[in-house]
C-alpha cells in the first residue's frame, strides 16, 4: 500500500508538466486573463525543477536502502563487515553519480531554453 501512496502526487505532477511543454505556435491560447502556465519558458523551468527534485528524492531513497541493508547485513554477520562496507560505499557512489547526472541534465534543460 505504501508504494501506491506516491502514485497520486507523481501522476498529478506529470499532468501539470504536460501543458508546460505544449507549444501553440506563439498564439495566445486564451484571451487576456489568468493562466496556469506562465509566459515564456517559466513552465519549462518549473517542470525541470520538479524533475530535479524527484531525481534527488529517488537517489536519497536508494542510498537509504543501501545503507539500511548494509547495516542489517553487518549485524547478521559482523566478520564480513569490511567487505559489506566496501560494497555499500561503491553502490552508494554509483547511485549518487546517476543522481548527479540526472540533475545536470535538468539544469542543462533549464539553462538552454531559448
Amino acid at each position: 500500500m505504501n508504494k501506491w501512496i506516491w502514485m497520486v502526487p507523481v501522476v498529478a505532477l506529470m499532468m501539470m508538466a504536460a501543458p508546460a511543454m505544449a507549444d501553440n505556435g506563439g498564439e495566445a491560447a486564451a484571451p487576456a486573463g489568468f493562466s496556469l502556465i506562465p509566459d515564456g519558458n517559466a513552465g519549462i523551468a518549473l517542470a525541470a525543477g520538479i524533475g530535479a527534485g524527484l531525481i534527488i528524492m529517488g537517489g536519497a531513497r536508494g542510498i537509504g536502502n543501501i545503507g539500511s541493508s548494509a547495516v542489517e547485513s553487518i549485524a547478521r554477520q559482523p566478520e564480513a563487515g569490511g567487505r559489506i562496507f566496501t560494497s555499500m560505499v561503491l553502490s552508494a557512489a554509483f547511485v549518487e553519480g546517476a543522481t548527479l547526472f540526472g540533475v545536470v541534465v535538468m539544469m542543462l534543460l533549464t539553462f538552454n531554453m531559448t
